[in-house]
Order: structure tokens, then sequence, then C-alpha cells
């Protein structure tokens, strides 16, 4: 059975989120993010699309994107996949598909500012959900370029943030505080302690490798 053909319309973004094969708790290492970013600026320059929105968890990552063009989500998506699975293969020594098959997506209209927020803070409160950290500062998020008006050289503020406010401190002052009150729906003990065990395995076997050079 083929697959359903994406809805991409123009004036939209999309939230895009891409999973590491099996769910694997693959990117835990610090070059691997890196390489990340520097693949999301070689796509940047390639496609030319707006970034709104980034936040690189242990095992997937999430954007919100608006494309130049809508068909060219696959292409930015294919391409960034591509690159970086070919990367990480040869990083961490290994072989067959790094990413899940398909990267899952939903669009809104640019001007559905309600929908924006609720998926800006979403993402923004990745960390903070999966029990991680209590607060939304995150080194691997945009949080910082809407909560401190950084820039981060990749993303940019989405018009909604931007509608906020008369000024860019007022827009920061209240995503500020709608995102204070973002209330994360409660995980399943047994499944937060699964995501530490298997996240301290990671980490300690990156440790041991270190160690063995």
């Amino acid at each position: 059975m083929s697959r359903p053909k994406r809805e991409l319309i123009p004036g939209h973004s999309y939230h895009v989120t891409v999973r590491c094969n099996n769910r694997e708790f693959r990117l835990t290492r610090l070059e691997c993010r890196q390489v990340l970013l520097y693949a999301l600026k070689k796509a940047l320059e390639k496609y030319k699309f707006k970034l709104y929105a980034l936040c690189i968890m242990s095992n997937h990552i999430h954007y919100l994107i608006e494309p130049k063009k809508s068909e060219d989500l696959p292409k930015i998506m294919h391409w960034l996949n591509w690159y970086t699975a070919m990367c990480f293969n040869r990083m961490l020594n290994r072989t067959g598909h790094f990413w899940e098959k398909r990267y899952h997506s939903t669009g809104f209209a640019n001007d559905d500012h309600k929908r924006a927020l609720n998926t800006l803070r979403y993402i923004h409160a990745n960390p903070k959900a999966a029990g991680m950290q209590q607060g939304f500062f995150y080194d691997f998020s945009n949080y910082g370029v809407h909560d401190r008006l950084g820039d981060d050289r990749l993303t940019q503020w989405h018009p909604a943030f931007l509608s906020l406010g008369k000024t860019l401190d007022e827009c920061a002052e209240k995503y500020r505080g709608f995102c204070k009150r973002y209330k994360p729906k409660p995980k399943n003990h047994k499944t937060v302690m699964a995501r530490y065990e298997a996240i301290s395995d990671c980490f300690a076997s990156l440790a041991m490798t270190t160690m063995d050079k």
C-alpha cells in the first residue's frame, strides 16, 4: 500500500518530528549535535527556508519550519536526514538506517497565532516534559532566542511571537509568561526511569570509549 501524500500548503509552518531508528538514544553525543547544527546551516543555505523552533533531544528532534515553497519540505527533510545519517554512521561506526523511515509533520497557517504559539511552547518544553530539567533554558533548543532575544544564526522569530507586543522586550516577556503556564502531561514513572537508564548507559559507554583511547 502506498503512503498517503502529505498535504503541503503555501503560507503554512510545519511542526516536524524526526526520530532515531528504533527510538534508540543516538543523539546524546555532543559531536552528533554539533554535526546536526552544521547540517541545518547547510540546509538553510541550500533551501532558503525559515526555521522558527528547534529542540534536539536524545532520540528525536523537533523543528518548526516554513519552506520557501511548500513542496520543498520533503526535499529539506530528505537532504537533512540523508546528510546527518551518513555523518552519524561514520562517527558511530555503524551501518543501516539511522532515522525512522518517515518523519512526522503537521502544518498550520502562519496567521493562526494561537496554534503557532502552542507549537513553539510545546517544542521548547520538551526537555522539561521529559523530566530532564525544571526550566525551559536548554543548550540544544532555541528557547533562549525568544526569552533573551538572542541570535543563534539559525532560527528566527515566528510572526506569532512578534505579535505578542509592540517591542521585542514585550514579546519576550509575554512569551516567557506563556511558557511558565505550561503544564506537561504526567509521564509514566516506568517510562521515565527506562529513559534515564538508557541515557545513562549511553553516557557510560561513551566515557569508557574515551578512557580506552
